[in-house]
């Protein structure tokens, strides 16, 4: 499904639908959101997004230069929303310095990770993919 965001509304409406389908899912590790695009694409403002429907008061910006950032969540199926950035990151392996295999491994963990082509080794085979491509200064393509 493509859909054109012409405003930061757009994004957060198809933010929620996202988080709608997901909540009847079940599964026995992390959730995985792969955001693949180029720079300035939308990546983080849909993190940002999905930030707000949880309810994260702190601000939550691009995870560039410290690659990881952890929020909690007062959700039913997710206890903590984990967003990386991988742009920075010369191999998968450099994921084991986060814990990836205890963050992987816990069903409560929804995360968000920006250039997932990086690190595509490690990451779920099923891992939910969305792409974004930067149209104009207020459009962007999201596809799910």
């Amino acid at each position: 499904m493509k859909i054109i965001s012409k405003s930061l509304s757009d994004t957060k409406k198809v933010a929620e639908d996202f988080i709608k389908k997901l909540s009847n899912q079940t599964q026995s590790e992390a959730l995985v959101v792969g955001l693949y695009g180029d720079l300035g694409s939308g990546k983080t403002t849909f993190t940002q997004a999905i930030a707000k429907i949880f309810n994260i008061k702190e601000d939550v910006t691009s995870p560039t230069f410290v690659i990881e950032k952890i929020y909690t969540i007062n959700d039913k199926k997710f206890k903590k929303l984990i967003h990386i950035d991988a742009y920075r990151l010369d191999s998968a392996k450099e994921l084991s310095a986060l814990d990836w295999e205890r963050t992987l491994g816990d069903s409560k963990n929804i995360i968000f990770i920006e250039w997932p082509e990086r690190v595509l080794e490690v990451l779920p085979k099923n891992h939910a993919k969305i792409f974004f491509k930067f149209l104009s200064e207020n459009e962007r393509e999201i596809e799910i």
